[in-house]
């Protein structure tokens, strides 16, 4: 029941910052487009605020660690898309 409850907090709160906390970039509109300059950051997800709820990171590695893990996951999302983007435009035009 305590764990329960323990996620749910963290569901709500995470919930509560995807706005604040998500600048990914816009998905890609073309199969050809290139990638933005600045990919930006995924919001953060229920995991990892629980473990930001558990034990705050100190100053220095751990929050740098958790920003450059977000931005990576933000730019391979972009590429995903343009990937799967590029795959649905071959599919339609052999079709």
């Amino acid at each position: 029941m305590l764990v329960t409850a323990a996620l749910a907090i963290c569901a709500v709160t995470a919930a509560l910052l995807r706005r604040r906390t998500g600048t990914a970039a816009p998905a890609p509109a073309l199969p050809d487009q290139l990638p933005p300059a600045d990919p930006g950051m995924i919001p953060l997800t229920v995991p990892e605020t629980g473990r930001l709820l558990a034990r705050p990171p100190p100053p220095g590695s751990a929050a740098h660690w958790l920003a450059w893990r977000r931005r990576h996951q933000a730019r391979s999302r972009w590429y995903h898309q343009r990937t799967r983007l590029a795959r649905d435009t071959a599919i339609v035009l052999v079709s």
